[in-house]
């Protein structure tokens, strides 16, 4: 049990959490290239994701693991994108902090499709498999464009 509540029930509360926040920080960086400061989808996003980080801290502990690394660097991000929200100087940095949290979320969900998924496993049994690191680049290029697109956009307006 985790906070009163079954490790499964836990579990779901903890990926659907993950999954708005990716859903968020896609539909965050869409309203930025579409030169809009602030959204619906900006606390959505942050909420989501401090609480998926937050969430990820308390299964049970079995040594630094890189989701607890990535959950800390995550966080760091998220203060980032946080302090900067609302600083029209630091808006390249928040558009950076938001797309690199977002990666880290992306990241996280890439590597536990490939070791809970069978379909995935089965293309890709390990994370040196070529499949596996073709998934977890093409993520990254695509939120790289995205960040790139959104700061060039958004930086523009008044």
């Amino acid at each position: 049990m985790i906070l009163g509540l079954s490790a499964g029930l836990f579990t779901g509360i903890h990926v659907v959490l993950s999954l708005l926040g990716i859903l968020a920080g896609f539909l965050l960086l869409g309203t930025l290239i579409g030169r809009k400061k602030h959204t619906f989808w900006t606390p959505v996003f942050f909420v989501a994701n401090i609480l998926t980080d937050v969430t990820g801290f308390l299964f049970p502990f079995k040594g630094i693991t890189p989701g607890i690394i990535l959950g800390v660097l995550s966080l760091v991000a998220l203060l980032v994108a946080g302090v900067a929200v609302s600083n029209k100087k630091l808006r390249g940095l928040y558009v950076s902090a938001v797309a690199t949290a977002l990666f880290f979320n992306v990241f996280v969900l890439i590597v536990q499709s490939f070791e809970k998924i069978g379909f995935l496993k089965s293309i890709a049994p390990t994370q040196a498999s070529p499949v596996f690191g073709i998934t977890q680049l093409a993520a990254l290029v695509l939120i790289i464009l995205l960040a790139v697109t959104a700061w060039r956009r958004f930086r523009s307006i008044i």
